[in-house]
């Protein structure tokens, strides 16, 4: 028994260590005369009085490693003691007994690094306090006044900066985000106050990877690994998709993981021409291909995994086809995979492979312009990290620590011609290809692993799944 506790509280102490080195350099980019606050997410209904399982922020969860609900941080970096500053929610026994344990301040300390921990309902006052321009002290034991000096001036010379950090909007008119009008409220009210957006300074240090980061992807794709090689053993002729669902979500949970990263994606038949099928409930064919999109959420991190292969253990010809092509755009785009190139080269290789490849299968009249998109329909690089679309710059160029995915895919949609806008050129195309679709109609391919780019070169962290036509076969059989 004393082992495992030992594992459990050195990997606390590495992840502590971790979360002080994050907040510390994003404190120097945020500069001493900012007050940085960050909420972590709320609770979430999802039926009448029934609640969402709970999923913290994900910026809050890489700078705090916490996942209760109502937790909120506040970094100041001109401070001279106490720059971080932890607020957590009391100790309740009734709630305890009806919702599970909140966490203690000593607790939060351990697992965070941050020494100083007050109460939620500190918050207010705290905040009113520091706004004001005067120093906070909860009792005769906590900081000096002159602690936050270099804050306190800044607020009273009209140059203070609250930072926030806020989700992107989808569109212009969609509703205001609640931190900035939190922190737009707060600027009205005390004037010496200015708001500063603070994602792009998170969302930095997030796209590249630390060395306990890239151990803690690492871990959760070998789970998603697994759980593919379940998924492919169960299925057969007559199973269900929600059999293979079933069989890798198991391993999951065997596994230690949290659950899912992502909903899966398990799309048998004509289903596999659906990008995001949420369904499951097909039963599979012999002459099936089964596409399953599908990845581990393990402490957080998440690895982004799809493969498609043939339930009855062998690929057809005409699938062949269009599995080798897709294969050879994803092999050809890791060639790229290097320090300096950028998301969008590697992208751009995939579909001049796969522009080629439809013209030499007849899918496509021409190579030199747009007509691929028929059938290639999404992008094909995304990171990874916390959340399975991390979050980046696909400007930046590729450095070691980033961690992605490349994800070709061709979809031979039932209605994909049909779906085309009734243009001249379009028709021609139409009448041209007619053969060619009838002949791999149905089919959806897409082939996805997850990559990690390091100082030694690029690791193909799911390469263990199988991956070309023959090693797929050889797993089924």
């Amino acid at each position: 028994m004393l082992l495992p506790l030992a594992i459990a509280l050195l990997s606390a102490s590495d992840l502590s260590q971790d979360l002080q080195a994050r907040r510390s350099r994003l404190m120097s980019e945020l500069g001493p005369q900012s007050l940085l606050i960050l909420r972590g997410a709320p609770e979430r209904i999802y039926s009448n009085d029934i609640e969402y399982e709970y999923r913290q922020n994900s910026d809050f969860y890489y700078l705090t490693g916490l996942e209760q609900p109502g937790c909120t941080l506040v970094l100041m970096p001109g401070n001279t003691a106490r720059r971080e500053i932890l607020f957590v929610p009391e100790k309740n026994s009734a709630f305890e007994h009806r919702n599970g344990r909140r966490i203690t301040a000593g607790e939060a300390t351990t697992l965070t690094g941050i020494a100083t921990v007050y109460l939620t309902g500190d918050f207010e006052p705290f905040l009113e306090t520091i706004l004001s321009g005067d120093a906070y002290r909860k009792d005769r034991r906590d900081a000096r006044p002159a602690d936050f000096d270099v804050f306190l001036k800044a607020v009273r010379a009209g140059e203070a900066k609250l930072a926030v950090v806020l989700d992107q909007p989808s569109r212009v008119t969609a509703p205001v985000n609640p931190a900035l009008e939190f922190a737009n409220a707060l600027r009205d009210r005390f004037p010496g106050v200015s708001v500063r957006n603070a994602t792009p300074l998170v969302h930095a240090l997030r796209q590249v990877k630390t060395p306990l980061e890239r151990k803690l992807l690492t871990e959760s794709v070998e789970i998603s690994v697994k759980a593919h090689l379940a998924g492919m053993r169960a299925a057969k002729p007559g199973a269900h998709e929600y059999t293979v669902k079933a069989a890798i979500e198991q391993v999951y949970r065997d596994s230690g993981a949290i659950g899912w990263g992502y909903p899966s994606i398990t799309g048998s038949g004509p289903n596999a021409t659906i990008l995001h099928y949420g369904g499951s409930n097909r039963r599979m064919d012999s002459g099936d291909l089964m596409l399953v999109d599908a990845a581990a959420n393990h402490r957080y991190y998440t690895g982004d995994i799809t493969r498609t292969y043939p339930v009855n253990g062998r690929f057809s010809e005409r699938q062949k086809d269009l599995y080798r092509l897709v294969l050879e755009a994803q092999t050809e785009a890791m060639k790229l995979a290097k320090p300096g190139a950028l998301p969008r080269d590697l992208h751009n290789k995939t579909v001049d492979v796969i522009k080629e490849g439809l013209l030499r299968l007849g899918l496509i009249t021409d190579a030199n312009g747009d007509q691929y998109r028929a059938w290639y329909t999404h992008g094909s690089v995304h990171y990874l990290g916390i959340d399975v679309h991390d979050v980046g710059d696909p400007a930046v160029p590729l450095a070691p620590g980033h961690a992605f995915v490349i994800e070709p895919g061709i979809y031979i949609r039932e209605d994909g011609l049909e779906a085309l806008p009734k243009t001249a050129e379009n028709l021609e195309m139409i009448t041209k290809v007619k053969a060619a679709f009838e002949k791999y109609r149905g089919l959806g391919v897409r082939v996805e692993d997850s990559f990690l780019l390091t100082e030694d070169g690029l690791q193909r962290l799911s390469a263990k799944v199988p991956r070309t036509v023959e090693e797929i076969e050889a797993f089924l059989k």
